[in-house]
């Protein structure tokens, strides 16, 4: 039986890079694959957040980066404004992650934000974003040109409300532990102990 991770997120999200970074820390050297699953917190038509309002320098300032510091985490508050909805972005993970690189995708994309203001609403540098994970940069425009993948990220969405009844980002899911939000290291590492005992206990 395969072990893994699965984390909800939605990639303008700076809580969902620092539970990576918790995840990253409990598994290495483990045989634990992480799963990314799409959840978009501002889908259309809902407005996106908008750096100048009051919001988002509160939020970061008193958690977002306190808790990057306690982590060890570089990041910061992107100026990019209003933020960018992240459909586009999903689709292009959805075309990545049937090639085996959705958690490469999923990495990229919250770097590109989060270190380097990267517009994840433009097809051009999502598009620059799957080539640096190995996509193709032409087939990747010509997917979100198409739609190709608009589909599966709604029913991706879809499942997430429904049937899992996802509400925030990051919901982390391992074995039957959910966390919502950045869990402790402690608190993973004691999940992802009772996963890898049972497992074991079934084989």
């Amino acid at each position: 039986m395969t072990k893994q991770i699965t984390i909800y997120t939605d990639y303008v999200c700076p809580y969902c890079l620092l539970a990576e970074h918790v995840i990253e820390d409990v598994i290495q050297g483990q045989d634990i694959e992480i799963h990314w699953r799409p959840f978009e917190l501002r889908p259309e038509p809902v407005p996106t957040l908008r750096v100048e309002d009051p919001y988002l320098p509160h939020i970061w300032k008193q958690s977002v980066y306190p808790m990057a510091e306690r982590l060890g985490v570089p990041i910061r508050l992107p100026t990019i404004s209003p933020q960018p909805r992240t459909d586009k972005a999903f689709e292009v993970f959805t075309m990545a992650d049937e090639q085996g690189l959705g958690h490469s995708f999923s990495m990229r994309a919250m770097k590109a934000f989060f270190h380097e203001e990267k517009d994840l609403g433009n097809p051009k540098v999502l598009a620059d974003l799957g080539a640096d994970v190995g996509l193709e940069r032409e087939a990747v425009l010509s997917a979100l040109a198409k739609g190709t993948y608009r589909e599966r990220h709604l029913e991706a969405l879809r499942h997430a409300h429904e049937d899992m009844g996802i509400t925030s980002v990051p919901t982390i899911i391992v074995g039957k532990q959910i966390f919502r939000g950045v869990p402790s290291t402690n608190e993973l590492q004691r999940a992802v102990d009772r996963v890898i005992s049972d497992t074991g206990s079934q084989g």
